[in-house]
């Protein structure tokens, strides 16, 4: 697993030995980041925007997203045996200034007490594939206001998924890479 563009191209990252993480394929990351430049159907500027990276993982969405200039990205990954790697990445690519780490649930953590300081451009959403709570992570992230107005949310799910989502979550675009399926949209 490396780094597939900006500063840091070529980086490469840590991974556990187990199979607690299903972390992001390069072709689907570099897949995403090729339609939030180039597609007609958003307008999306990663340099400078502030992310959220739910289910981090080995951090390799939101590590990308700094390497493409970002400004900070606020990684949440539940699994403590994870969290080590996740900061071994931070401090291999010399990002610690740039990052913060919640090691917590996202449906755990007490939102309405400032646990953000910001609001996000982008969240990028990497369940387990067998989570299906889908619905209410959408309700979650616009009930505690934690979108932009103008910001994006991606979803990667498994591709034979069929969440329902809620009315006010339009999706903009939906891509298939081998078992994944990517979903692009806002409120």
């Amino acid at each position: 697993m490396r780094i597939i563009g900006g500063e840091l191209k070529g980086s490469t990252l840590y991974l556990p030995e187990n199979k607690e993480t299903r972390p992001l394929k390069d072709i689907s990351r570099e897949s995403i980041f090729n339609l939030l430049m180039h597609s007609n159907k958003f307008s999306f500027e990663i340099k400078n925007s502030i992310v959220l990276d739910l289910y981090a993982g080995t951090g390799s969405f939101g590590l990308e997203c700094l390497s493409r200039q970002a400004s900070k990205v606020c990684f949440v990954e539940r699994s403590i045996n994870v969290i080590p790697i996740l900061e071994k990445n931070i401090k291999k690519l010399k990002l610690i200034e740039k990052s913060e780490i919640l090691n917590d649930d996202i449906f755990k953590l007490n939102i309405k007490k400032n646990t953000f300081n910001s609001k996000f451009n982008l969240i990028f959403c990497d369940p387990p594939f067998k989570d299906k709570d889908t619905s209410n992570l959408i309700d979650l992230i616009s009930n505690n206001k934690l979108l932009e107005s103008n910001g994006i949310i991606i979803l990667h799910k498994n591709k034979n998924n069929n969440d329902k989502y809620p009315n006010f979550f339009n999706i903009i675009d939906e891509r298939i890479y081998g078992i994944s399926k990517i979903i692009f949209g806002k409120f």
